[in-house]
């Protein structure tokens, strides 16, 4: 067994995990989940800063008389969506549940927070970003408008995140474009409401939404290289509800994914028009409500590789994957790689349901080894 894990706080790592997991909170709402991670941070004789960003805590220790400081960063919103598993620390709370595994992000920092405190086995200064809104994308950039890196200097910022169909323990880490850029976005279609018997005194908004959905379709398909990745997906359709009644208005939910700037630009600007001229062409108006502007993830390459060097000093060669894979799911910690330098790995949890399904299931093994990484990488760049 490697050396660090042997010292980490495995009661301890077990007993927060199960806590945050029976306890989620939503993106931006996360205020009892700050407190408990804030709490234990001082507990453990961290200098704790707490509200950064609306709920983001960050912890700092320094140790020795060294100048540099590392930046380890880990999210703690849950989703929207009800669990259905059966586990005795399930989720408590209706309809909100850790089903990306942020609570097991969480937990393994602590881990390495209270190893690090203990040992004091560096030299320097490491600073514990513990980050809400991740989910919404909407952590990140408020950590980072509240002065987060000039009120907490760091040489270098690191993130992980666990990914089912990678195998168990194992790490990933990939230089360059990693994850892609996402746009969430909001469109209303405006018609007319009216009774669902005289539809020719009405103008129907789900009609028009329902084409729309289907133009929405070609953008990928006819306008992005089949040698590029992008996605646009409609993930929520709302509108009526009673069989004889015509909507007045139709709601669509989208997640646009594109991994480079000029596909964003362009299937962006092409949903506009088709919004438009759909919206038209049926009678309706229309609005797009945009969130905050996406962000291709891009992992520095010196830093990416001197992770990987490091994680395979600590756990083996064969127990790191070096290129590892990208993905068009989306990462807020893309913004923050904007302002530093480093990188964002996976940690492999094996053959499990993927995140945001129900039935996910983080595997509980990894959180030492996860905690373990964290030290090492501490350890290795604060000499």
């Amino acid at each position: 067994m490697n050396a660090i894990i042997k010292e980490l706080d495995q009661t301890s790592m077990k007993q927060w995990f199960e806590h945050l997991h029976g306890a989620p909170e939503l993106s931006m709402q996360e205020e009892k989940t700050a407190d408990y991670i804030a709490t234990i941070l001082k507990e453990l004789g961290y200098d704790v800063e707490t509200g950064v960003g609306e709920h983001g805590v960050v912890g700092s220790l320094t140790v020795g008389d060294g100048e540099h400081a590392i930046g380890l960063r880990a999210d703690f919103d849950a989703l929207p969506i009800q669990e259905i598993n059966a586990l005795p620390y399930k989720s408590r709370v209706p309809g909100v549940s850790h089903l990306c595994g942020h609570d097991a992000h969480a937990t393994m920092l602590l881990g390495a927070a209270k190893y690090l405190a203990q040992k004091r086995s560096f030299n320097g200064t490491v600073r514990m970003i513990f980050q809400p809104g991740e989910e919404t994308m909407q952590g990140g950039p408020a950590m980072i408008k509240d002065g987060l890196f000039e009120r907490f200097p760091v040489d270098a910022v690191f993130g992980m995140h666990n990914m089912p169909g990678l195998e168990s323990g194992k790490l990933y880490f990939t230089p360059g474009p990693t994850m892609a850029a996402v746009d969430n976005w909001e469109i209303e279609i405006t018609g007319k409401g009216g009774h669902g018997s005289m539809p020719e005194l009405s103008i129907d908004p789900i009609v028009a939404g329902s084409a729309l959905v289907m133009a929405l379709q070609t953008i990928v398909s006819r306008n992005v290289s089949p040698a590029s990745r992008a996605v646009v997906t409609v993930g929520a359709f709302l509108a009526g509800n009673a069989g004889n009644v015509i909507a007045h208005s139709a709601i669509l939910r989208l997640s646009i994914r594109t991994t480079t700037a000029e596909d964003r630009d362009m299937v962006l600007n092409n949903i506009r028009r088709l919004v438009s001229t759909q919206a038209e062409a049926f009678g309706c108006t229309s609005e797009i409500r945009t969130g905050v502007p996406g962000a291709v993830l891009i992992n520095d390459q010196a830093e990416t590789e001197k992770a990987a060097a490091i994680a395979r000093k600590t756990f083996g060669p064969e127990n790191v994957v070096y290129p590892g894979p990208t993905y068009l799911g989306s990462e807020d910690f893309a913004f923050m790689l904007q302002k530093k330098k480093g990188t964002y790995c996976f940690l492999g949890n094996g053959d499990t349901k993927m995140v945001h399904h129900p039935e996910y299931v983080f595997n509980q093994d990894n959180l030492l080894t996860g905690a373990a990484y964290w030290v090492a990488l501490t350890e290795n760049y604060l000499r």
